[in-house]
Parts: C-alpha cells; sequence; structure tokens
C-alpha cells in the first residue's frame, strides 16, 4: 500500500471528484474536503479514503460505501466487474466451446443484488459492463436473497454469478461476491464461491484496469445500454420449487408448528415465507417491523441475527402469539437462526449455530444422509469448518456416513467432493448442494421446521432432542471470545506470542496435542491459526480474522452425560469449563 501524502491526497480527491461518475459521490466527495481543512475526523477520514485501494479476495469486495479506491463505490465496481469480465473471457478459453446462434464462444453471467443503498446501481453497472465484453448476462428481476442467486448460477449453467450484497454487515457497507460455474471449473465447485488461484487472478485484471484510468475515471471501460436479460419471476418460483422439494411429507409429515419469522429488514421475508406456505408450514407469523427491506436497518443497532438483541423483536412477538420456534435469517438470507423458548421458564434463547448444525445433520442422518433427490455415489457426506463443534463428526460416524473437515468458509465446505449437508459456527448450513452449493438459511429453516413439527407431534421439542445427542455422544458446549486490536501489526505480534510460548492448559486440563495449522495437516491445507487440544478433550483454536482487525478463538467443552437425570449437572459444569477456558485464553493472550 502507498501512502499518499495529505497534499497528494488533495489533488487525487479533485481528479476523483471531476471524474467521478456518480454526481452524489463527487459532492459528498468535494464537502469532504472542505471540511478536512479544519476538521481533524474528517481529514482523517478523506486519507483513508483514499489509503490504498480495496483488496479484491475470495471474498470479494466489501466496505464501507464512499468516494475513493477504498471504499465500495460506482468506481470501485465498474473496475471490479472489468476485472472478473476479463477473467471469464480468459476462461473461456480454457473450457468446453459454449456457442451461440452465430456459432461464437459465449460465457454467461448471472447479477443478483440485495435492497441495500446503491446495491441495484451496482448491479446493473456490472450488466452493462458485462454484455459490453461480450458477455451473455442475466439480472434477477428484483432485490433478491444470495442463495437466490447462488442457485440461479446453476440453473442457468452459468460460468459466473456476482451478488452485490453486504450480508449482516451494518448499513454503511456494501459487497460484490463472485461465485464461478460453468465448464470452465470442475462439477463439484459449479456455483461456489471463488478460491485461490482464481481470486488473485482477478485482483491482478482489476489492477490492470485500474492502472489505465486517472484517479475517478473508468472512461476506458465500456458499458453498454442495453442487451442483458432480465429473468422473469420464474427463476424465484424456480429456487421455490427445488427448496419446496427438499421437504419429506411421507417420512415427516407433521405440519403442526407456530412460527415467528424474521428476515432482519433483508430481502428473505418473501422468499422465506412461501418457501414455508409451499411445504405445508402455514401458521407463520412475520415480525412486522423488520419484514420490508429497509437498507438503514432501523429496528436493530447490528443486522446480524448472532449479535445480543438482534432477535428480541422476534422473541416478543414469539411470546405473544405462543410460537414453537422462532427462524431468523440475516438481511441477504444465506444465514439462519434458531430460537427457542426454555421449557422451564418459557423464555426465549438463540440456539449456538453448532447446535442447530447438531439439529440438522441428526435430521438429515435419519432421512438418510441427504435432502436432495441425487445421492452421491460414494454415500452421504458431511462436512464442517474446523473451528465448528466436533459433534457433527460423531453423529457421521454413528450413522456410517463419512466426515470431512474443511478451512473456515464456505469456499472451502462447499467444495467437499460428494458432499450432501455442511455447515460452519456462524450460523451456515448448506442442506441441498445440488440446489445451492453454498450456505442458505431459507432452505435449512424449512428442514428444522420440519424436524420441529415432526417433534411437536409426538410431544418433544428441539431442546429434548439435542439433549439426545448429548446422550449419545457427550455434551458439547461451544462459544467464541474475540480479541479486537488497534493495529493489524497486534495480531502478528499475539500470535507469535502463542507460538513461541503455548499455553500449558486450559481450565486445569492439560494441553495433550498442540498444532499449528499455519504449516497445513494431513487433511487440511496450511492457514493462520492455532490449535491447542487438552487432556480431557477441550479444544481451543485461535486465529486472526480475515475481515476485522481482531483475533478469534474458538472454545469447545465436552462433558460425558450417563443419563438423563445428569443432564442439568453437565449443562452446568460445560458452562463452567467454558468460563475457565475463557479465562485462560484471555491470560495467554495479556488480556
Amino acid at each position: 500500500m502507498v501512502t499518499l501524502s495529505y497534499d497528494a491526497v488533495l489533488r487525487t480527491a479533485a481528479a476523483w471528484a471531476a471524474n467521478d461518475p456518480d454526481a452524489a459521490t463527487a459532492t459528498a466527495l468535494r464537502a469532504l474536503v472542505e471540511s478536512a481543512a479544519t476538521e481533524v475526523p474528517a481529514a482523517a477520514e478523506l486519507a483513508d479514503c483514499f489509503a490504498g485501494g480495496l483488496q479484491f479476495g475470495t471474498a470479494g469486495l466489501r466496505a464501507v460505501m464512499g468516494p475513493g479506491p477504498n471504499r465500495m463505490n460506482r468506481v470501485v465496481v465498474r473496475r471490479a466487474a472489468a476485472g472478473v469480465a476479463a477473467h471469464l473471457l480468459h476462461l473461456a478459453g480454457a473450457g468446453e466451446p459454449r456457442t451461440d446462434d452465430a456459432g461464437g464462444y459465449v460465457p454467461r453471467a448471472v447479477v443478483g443484488f440485495d435492497a441495500r443503498h446503491n446495491s441495484e446501481i451496482f448491479a446493473r453497472e456490472t450488466a452493462a459492463i458485462f454484455v459490453a465484453a461480450g458477455i451473455r448476462t442475466f439480472l434477477l428481476p428484483a432485490a433478491l436473497p444470495t442463495p437466490v442467486l447462488a442457485y440461479a448460477v446453476r440453473a442457468l449453467d452459468c460460468e459466473a454469478g456476482v451478488m452485490v450484497t453486504a450480508s449482516h454487515n451494518p448499513p454503511r457497507d456494501n459487497g460484490y461476491k463472485v461465485y464461478l460455474g460453468g465448464r470452465a471449473v470442475a462439477a463439484e465447485a459449479r456455483g461456489v464461491q471463488i478460491v485461490a488461484p482464481h481470486d488473485s487472478q482477478i485482483a491482478a485484471r482489476i489492477d490492470a484496469v485500474s492502472a489505465t484510468e486517472s484517479a475517478g475515471d473508468t472512461g476506458n471501460i465500456p458499458l453498454a445500454p442495453d442487451g442483458w436479460t432480465v429473468l422473469g419471476e420464474d427463476i424465484v418460483s424456480g429456487y421455490r420449487r427445488a427448496v419446496g422439494a427438499l421437504a419429506d411429507p411421507q417420512g415427516f409429515p407433521a405440519r403442526g408448528l407456530r412460527i415467528v419469522h424474521t428476515s432482519m429488514h433483508g430481502v428473505g421475508n418473501d422468499t422465506a415465507v412461501r418457501v414455508l406456505h409451499d411445504a405445508g408450514f402455514t401458521d407463520v407469523h412475520v415480525v412486522p417491523e423488520q419484514a420490508a427491506p429497509d437498507p438503514d436497518f432501523p429496528t436493530v443497532a447490528f443486522p446480524n441475527p448472532e449479535e445480543p438483541g438482534a432477535m428480541d423483536l422476534a422473541f416478543a412477538l414469539a411470546g405473544k402469539v405462543g410460537a414453537d420456534v422462532v427462524l431468523a435469517n440475516d438481511p441477504d438470507a444465506d444465514r439462519a437462526a434458531v430460537g427457542i423458548p426454555d421449557a422451564a421458564t418459557g423464555a426465549w434463547r438463540k440456539l449456538h449455530g453448532d447446535e442447530v448444525g447438531a439439529l440438522l445433520g441428526a435430521h438429515l442422518a435419519a432421512r438418510g444422509g441427504r435432502a436432495g433427490k441425487h445421492a452421491p455415489s460414494g454415500g452421504p457426506v458431511f462436512a464442517n469448518s474446523i473451528v465448528s463443534s466436533r459433534l457433527l463428526a460423531g453423529i457421521a460416524q454413528a450413522a456410517g456416513f463419512r466426515h470431512v473437515l474443511t478451512l473456515t468458509g464456505f469456499k472451502w465446505i462447499s467444495r467437499v467432493p460428494g458432499l450432501t449437508f455442511g455447515y460452519e459456527e456462524a450460523l451456515g448450513y448448506c442442506v441441498a448442494p445440488e440446489v445451492v452449493r453454498d450456505k442458505d438459511g431459507m432452505s435449512a429453516g424449512l428442514l428444522v421446521a420440519e424436524l420441529a413439527a415432526s417433534l411437536k407431534a409426538r410431544g418433544r421439542s428441539l431442546q429434548d432432542a439435542l439433549d439426545d445427542l448429548a446422550l449419545a455422544h457427550g455434551l458439547h458446549a461451544s462459544s467464541q471470545l474475540s480479541i479486537r486490536v488497534d493495529q493489524p501489526a497486534d495480531l502478528a505480534a499475539m500470535m507469535a506470542g502463542l507460538r513461541a510460548a503455548p499455553p500449558a492448559a486450559f481450565g486445569g486440563s492439560a494441553v495433550a496435542r498442540f498444532t499449528d495449522l499455519s504449516v497445513g495437516t494431513a487433511d487440511l491445507p496450511a492457514t493462520d491459526g492455532l490449535m491447542y487440544l487438552t487432556a480431557n478433550d477441550t479444544r481451543v483454536i485461535v486465529r486472526p480474522s480475515g475481515t476485522e482487525p481482531k483475533l478469534k478463538c474458538y472454545l469447545e467443552v465436552i462433558v460425558p452425560v450417563a443419563d438423563r437425570s445428569r443432564l442439568d449437572a453437565a449443562k452446568a459444569e460445560a458452562a463452567r469449563a467454558l468460563a475457565a477456558v475463557a479465562s485462560d485464553v484471555r491470560a495467554a493472550l495479556g488480556q
């Protein structure tokens, strides 16, 4: 990254404002320059806007919207679209030819967008650049969930998909997620988020485009005035039919379930509720304050169902209507959260992502290991990320299925050969890879409803199902600890300190095995992380966040449960053990 002097920042900002294709961003930039002359915060903001450029990685782009190369805006998006287009045309030469009526190779791409500020603008400009580059381009008909875009990549047999979304980020953010498909990638990777080397190759092509332009200028990037195909409602109904077909009304016919659903001000409400209705779950109550898309997310401090308080309105409605379960999607509906009432007190709580992953795994195991129509020849395969609970491995082993451990992120989980179910603890679940080879909060919600209704018909609950798993495999309890730092360099220093002096014990149990994940293992490629396993099977994993300046620590304890009468004692012991482990982790990090 090149750090500009303040005078250079002012010159670059002036040029950017003069060239910016977005009048609103240009006006905001001029106002920021004026404020920066007398206000220190404005000067710092201006400098940050031009502190290098956004880096295109495996998550694509995601950042605060605003002017300059270090923000999400039309200039940055145009350059990203041109880079992606160049990469697709490069891949076209390596794939099996696809011909149009004129007999020439025509790569295909589909573009989607959520309801955030500027999402539709970014999507339409992407479509215009793709068409100008000679790519046959489809545009989703409205602001829709990310899983619909991921479905469309496979359903339309496209070489690529672009989703303009910042998922569950704050209102000021937007992002640009890229999927690859078609004939230029392996069958198991079609419709999956990009990984290396595609991320660095696209980044290099974006840099090449940017190098030909002066600050804020995109005049060398052609935009077609039209020529893309706006898809009809049939792409959404196709997704709904495919997801609805995942339900098993013969094996699990019960539908007597009262559901509260919230889309967290995002784009999932209509699609998620219709998926439930189509499958026979008609007693669905939506949180009215959060049902309509609103890019400002006015009722939540942070539009992420993982965050404390984000599901409070849903829990309040659930208590009012006497619901059996709460289903929540994040704003682009690729994640799902589940809430249940406490049997003794009636108070609602959000299930941990690992609890939902275990419930879905057990439910799919009862269904033969899959929700889709096509079973892989090698039998069911379950997978989860290394930072997720070990309970799914036990469920798979008991059912005679293969289990695969992956690096963090669905870009890895989705690539597992023969995958039939995969999840990560951050509320991401892939229950039907043949439909959406990515996390999908709506299909996961449908199967949670199917399980909950089946249990209710037998006088049981999701908590009872979790207790059954604890009796069968031991009580697996997990939590996460995040240590935020001021400077990214602090993360490297903390990781170096742990490598140099590994802790000897956690929660009173001696470390039996220490693994430096940066050198890789027999099952996993190298990644920056440390894993500790103690004598009593407590596991601690420490890794730097890939998107924020913080260290993420994943904790899991396993408490044996002799019989049902010991469940409450085991839960209390697990809570105590997690607290002790968290305290030791903080101490090891000097916190």
